[in-house]
Parts: C-alpha cells; sequence; structure tokens
C-alpha cells in the first residue's frame, strides 16, 4: 500500500480509541500520522496518548490544553500560580515525567504539508490575515466570527466558512457532532472525550483534501468508549 497521510482529531486522553481509529485505517508502518494537537487531559489516558505518538514517530501541534499544561509546569518550577487547572489537569502536572514534558515542549504551533497543499493548526486562523501576522493565542482558540467581524473563542458562526485563503487548513478545538467541512478548511473534532467519535481524515500520497461533496469519503471515525467528559452543552451539529 502507497504511504498515506492520517490527521487525527483532538484525542483528550482516550487512548483506547486512538489505538481503534488506527486499526481502523488500517495503520501501515508507511503512514504517516499527524495530531491537531490536545492529546492531552479530561480523558482517561493521557500517558498512554503521549506514548502512543512517540511510537509512531507521529507529527503534532500544540492545542490549547498542551499550553495550558505547559505553562503550569513552567509556574510550578518557577515557583508562580500559573494558569487555573481542571482536576484532569492538576493530576497530569503531578504525573507526566520528563520524557512526557519534553514531548509537549517541544510541539509546534503549525505543521505545513505542501505536498497535499495543508497547513495544520489546533483552533484556526482568521481568514484574510496572513500566517505572519497571526495572533499564536488565537491560533490555540478560534472558534468564530462575532456579528462586529472579530475572532472569538466563543461558539457561533466558524471562522473556516469564511476563509477562502490558501493553504487547506486542518484543524480541531471546535468539538462537533460531525466533522466541520469547509471549502478550504477540515475540522475533526467530533467530541470523542464527550461521548462522540475519533476521527481521521485520510488523504493518498501528494493528494489534495477532496472537494466538500466527495470529501466524506476520506474520513474514518470511530466511537469513543464512553462519555469521560460532559461537554456542558448540546454538540453543535446534532
Amino acid at each position: 500500500m502507497a504511504a498515506r497521510t492520517i490527521f487525527v482529531g483532538d484525542v483528550h486522553g482516550c487512548a483506547a480509541e486512538l489505538q481503534d481509529l488506527l486499526n481502523a485505517v488500517g495503520l501501515t508502518s508507511s503512514d504517516r500520522v499527524v495530531l491537531v494537537g490536545d492529546l492531552v487531559a479530561r480523558g482517561p489516558d493521557t500517558r498512554g496518548v503521549l506514548r502512543l505518538v512517540r511510537e509512531l514517530k507521529a507529527s503534532t501541534v500544540r492545542g490549547n490544553h498542551e499550553e495550558r499544561m505547559i505553562a503550569a509546569h513552567a509556574a510550578r518550577k518557577g515557583g508562580g500560580s500559573g494558569p487555573r487547572l481542571g482536576s484532569s489537569h492538576t493530576e497530569l502536572l503531578q504525573i507526566l515525567d520528563d520524557e512526557d514534558w519534553a514531548q509537549l515542549e517541544a510541539l509546534p504551533l503549525h505543521l505545513d504539508l505542501p505536498e497535499h497543499g495543508i497547513r495544520v493548526v489546533h483552533a484556526g486562523v482568521v481568514p484574510g490575515v496572513a500566517w505572519e501576522a497571526q495572533d499564536p493565542w488565537m491560533v490555540t482558540h478560534i472558534r468564530s466570527i462575532s456579528a462586529d467581524g472579530a475572532p472569538t473563542e466563543k461558539w457561533g458562526r466558524s471562522w473556516a466558512e469564511g476563509y477562502r485563503d490558501a493553504p487547506h487548513i486542518v484543524f480541531g478545538h471546535n468539538a462537533q457532532s460531525l466533522p466541520q467541512l469547509h471549502p478550504n478548511a477540515t475540522g475533526i473534532d467530533t467530541a470523542c472525550v464527550y461521548g462522540g467519535n475519533l476521527t481521521a481524515l485520510v488523504l493518498p500520497a501528494n493528494a489534495a483534501p477532496p472537494d466538500v461533496a466527495e470529501r466524506a469519503a476520506a474520513l474514518v471515525s470511530v466511537p469513543a468508549r464512553q462519555r469521560y467528559k460532559d461537554y456542558g452543552r448540546s454538540l453543535p451539529g446534532n
């Protein structure tokens, strides 16, 4: 089988589901795995996820949950207070080892895959703004564009609806019940840790994402084994 690139949505500590997904796509040694960030927290086995990612030599961008953990770890070492943490993040602060922290701290803000015409980021970009001028915080937090045209982390009209630039953006962060398929962007956070699915976009070597009408055929999803965390609201797309 020719090499493929397998883009994986937000895992959030769901190591068993990540393995289920890799089995479902029929992962081979020639395939490349790329994750959109938020490997950590909320789910049951963050360390298992990190270990599997290392074993696969997978590529990953930095998500907002990795950023939170890195900031908390730095604050603890420096004697500061750091960001406010939930229970799962606090637990991770105690159990992650040096190899885990080095892995998180090395994560880039984005990955470019010119052979696919794709840029991978965790949350998204502000449409119409050159990459060099993007706010790094927004790249890991943006969800929508407000009525007055401002980018925001709040739920609303997805930034991806108005994105008409190149390259194609593959992103996560904005958990939905279904993948977000737009002409120039694909969102693959389908809320695994909240009892949804873990989703992958699977592309043949050097292939660009198919047009919206055909893109669903390039997606593979597996169901969560259970709901590990309450989302706190109805999942968009239901």
